[in-house]
């Protein structure tokens, strides 16, 4: 069975989507996959999900304790999205070059991106960690046109980047 919540969060409604075994989507989709439940109560793994979600927010939770699934990925893809996530912690960044070194592929920094951008699970798959060489490169999370502003609050929340001043 496929489960789906929503919670409203200071980067905009996140859509969370459990088979119950693991976490198999977030983003920012405010309409459940067909047919799928939106009986959140239905799924102890979803209702987990988003109560640490909402930890994640207010601050009280800096990694996530949850089963993911990446679904179907290369094998490249998969070594670099579990190197982001074993290895970049809260509070810290790694720009797209450092995450392919850590991921021991040759990845080139533009396919890094390439690779973020289809993440299926972000947040909890910190792709908003992954920074150009030269500022915060590019976001595909959050509302439609405001990746950039979604991965810079994201920052500032777990203290990356200083608060905006505007």
């Amino acid at each position: 069975m496929i489960s789906f919540g929503t919670l409203r969060s200071p980067v905009g409604s996140i859509g969370i989507v459990s088979d119950g075994t693991a976490i198999t989507r977030v983003g920012w989709r405010a309409t459940p996959p067909a047919g799928a439940s939106d009986d959140v109560d239905a799924d102890p793994l979803l209702h987990e999900a988003l109560g640490q979600l909402a930890a994640y927010f207010a601050g009280a939770l800096r990694r996530f304790a949850l089963p993911v699934d990446l679904g179907r990925q290369t094998a490249t893809t998969r070594a670099v999205l579990s190197a982001l996530y074993d290895r970049v912690g809260y509070g810290q960044s790694v720009t797209y070059g450092e995450l392919a070194a850590l991921s021991g592929t040759a990845v080139p920094a533009r396919g890094i991106g390439s690779i973020m951008g289809a993440n299926p699970l972000p947040i909890i798959v910190p792709c908003h960690r992954v920074l150009a060489s030269d500022g915060l490169g590019g976001y595909s999370g959050g509302a439609p046109g405001e990746g950039l502003v979604t991965k810079r609050a994201l920052l500032e929340l777990e203290g990356t980047l200083p608060a905006s001043l505007f």
